[in-house]
């Protein structure tokens, strides 16, 4: 720089930037898998023979690599091509090669179908906790590999199409692409139900479905949101003779033909961007018979089932992933002298959260263990799975947004800038209290459990009540709980308390039997007796907030 006034040049200071002090690094490089409620529930619900698997997952989990295929996989959203550039239909979606190397790990790790033909018990527990742990990272792609997994139970109601499609819907090969279902190494599956003028009201779809000579049907119609929409196969609920009925519809044809299958449009999200979403057009479309005509509900009810138990496990997964995040952020970070951590106020909202997340983490990993022993024969904890899942999809799911909000709020300013990964979990929170039936589908189907299935309240009791006197505070809101079930008047319009007391009260006997002392007493004491306010960071006095720091994840308590 020269000098104007003529006395001469004049060199420029260096220009000195300030230093960059009191910031939490980045949290990468940890296992997530290290993490003693899920290793505990883990070894609890009798997949101990996956723990060496699943802390090799959660390493990897928290590597900065995947962090970066997750930024990615979401910063680049898919991009829908109707046609090719010579006019040619193609109804394809593009993603990004991080999507891509998501994808790949969960299915080849078994993440998908690959329980259902493994017959060590805990099978689906040791797949519920790798799925919780891996999709911590990146929620999106865990849509396609929940609704392969779902499938498969669902496609076994036509023992035919289940011994076609099943070895390969529970394959370990990630292999995408749309190509002849034969000549692939394994396959992706999808749901289509909803349509436009119905929503959750599957009965009034308007698609239909015309059985022909060769015993395929053809399908007309159009469905509002149908997810991964580059799977290979759908399974479509449309109004045959007979009725609402479910098929089989594959993207390409046995022969290598294209099915017809017009991709309308990408949806626009408020979250999950990763996953395309899609309105697809059906148009004389091949499909084939899934279960009796006239009873697809009930046919399409247990690929239902399995997805609403991945909504729980996501729910608790996104509620555990940004507990993480609050907690590093307070270890780190000092405000008036202080860690953050070590503030009284701070460690009853951190507290909180760990307590929230451990019942959710725990009453996930008990459905996960119900399911894997009614597969394997066990009628009460088909029982129990029945009315469990619904209210563990009600409750777990409402949580996850206010506690994924509280813990973005920890972080302040930070939480709120996309490049700490807080807002994207935000995004994401609302998405599995919508799916597979909101919060007024959930409790409307509990009443409707305990209504045409009594044994399924049968296990529900015989569950609470292996707690029966660990608590005198459980023992009351059981009682109750008890009290409103045998008024049946208004039970729609109290149908939401009552599904939230359900969900309350399994939590605290789990609690009360699995968790030490001081986390039970704590949730006793502020989910059940009401000495509480509304926010988190509101546990009463002569609460054990030390106890419930301990059950963080390693290095972050």
């Amino acid at each position: 720089m020269t000098n104007t006034s003529g006395t001469g040049p004049v060199s420029n200071p260096t220009a000195r930037t300030h230093e960059v002090t009191n910031q939490a690094p980045p949290l990468v490089g940890h296992d997530v898998a290290d993490d003693p409620v899920l290793l505990e529930g883990v070894r609890r619900e009798g997949a101990e023979w996956y723990v060496a698997d699943l802390h090799r997952i959660g390493r990897l989990t928290g590597s900065e690599e995947v962090q970066r295929w997750a930024e990615e996989a979401n910063r680049h959203e898919p991009e829908l091509r109707t046609h090719d550039r010579y006019g040619h239909r193609i109804d394809e979606v593009d993603f990004h090669p991080s999507y891509h190397s998501l994808m790949d790990v969960a299915i080849s790790e078994g993440l998908a179908g690959a329980p259902w033909t493994d017959e060590r018990p805990g099978a689906h527990v040791a797949r519920a906790a790798g799925f919780m742990v891996w999709s911590s990272a990146e929620a999106g792609h865990g849509c396609p590999v929940s609704m392969t997994y779902a499938a498969v139970p669902a496609l076994r109601n036509s023992p035919d199409l289940a011994k076609e499609y099943e070895p390969l819907l529970t394959s370990r090969v990630y292999d995408p692409g749309l190509r002849t279902p034969a000549g692939k190494r394994g396959l992706l599956a999808g749901m289509g139900m909803t349509e436009k003028q119905g929503g959750t009201d599957v009965r009034t779809n308007t698609t239909t479905a015309v059985r022909t000579a060769d015993d395929s049907w053809r399908l007309r119609g159009h469905k509002w949101f149908t997810s991964a929409p580059m799977n290979d196969v759908f399974l479509v609920l449309a109004q045959a003779p007979g009725g609402l009925s479910c098929f089989l519809v594959p993207r390409v044809l046995p022969d290598g033909s294209r099915n017809t299958f017009r991709i309308q449009r990408l949806k626009d999200k408020l979250g999950n961007r990763s996953n395309a979403s899609s309105e697809p057009e059906f148009d004389d479309t091949v499909a084939w018979l899934v279960g009796d005509e006239g009873k697809g509900v009930r046919t399409i009810i247990d690929m239902v089932t399995m997805t609403r138990l991945d909504c729980i496990l996501g729910s608790a997964s996104g509620t555990r992933a940004a507990l993480a995040q609050a907690a590093h952020h307070a270890r780190h970070r000092s405000v008036f002298g202080a860690k953050l951590i070590d503030q009284p106020l701070m460690r009853n909202v951190l507290a909180d959260l760990a307590l929230e997340s451990e019942a959710a983490t725990t009453l996930a990993l008990r459905v996960a263990g119900a399911a894997d022993r009614a597969h394997r024969g066990d009628t009460g904890e088909r029982a129990l799975l029945r009315l469990a899942t619904a209210v563990g999809k009600y409750w777990v799911c409402k949580r996850q947004p206010a506690a994924v909000a509280e813990a973005l709020e920890c972080l302040g300013g930070n939480g709120y800038d996309e490049a700490s990964g807080m807002p994207r979990l935000y995004r994401e929170a609302p998405l599995n209290g919508i799916w597979e039936g909101s919060g007024n589908v959930n409790a409307l189907d509990v009443l409707r459990a305990l209504l045409r299935e009594p044994g399924s309240l049968d296990a529900f009791r015989a569950e609470v009540e292996s707690a029966t006197g660990a608590d005198p505070r459980l023992d009351a809101a059981w009682r109750e709980v008890l009290r409103e079930l045998a008024r049946p008047e208004d039970a729609e319009l109290r149908a939401r308390w009552l599904v939230e007391r359900l969900a309350l009260v399994l939590q605290g006997s789990l609690l009360v039997r699995h968790a030490p002392a001081p986390v039970a007493d704590a949730f006793c004491a502020s989910r059940l007796a009401g000495d509480r306010g509304l926010a988190f960071g509101t546990l009463p006095a002569g609460s054990n907030l030390t106890a419930m720091m301990e059950r963080l994840p390693a290095g972050l308590g």
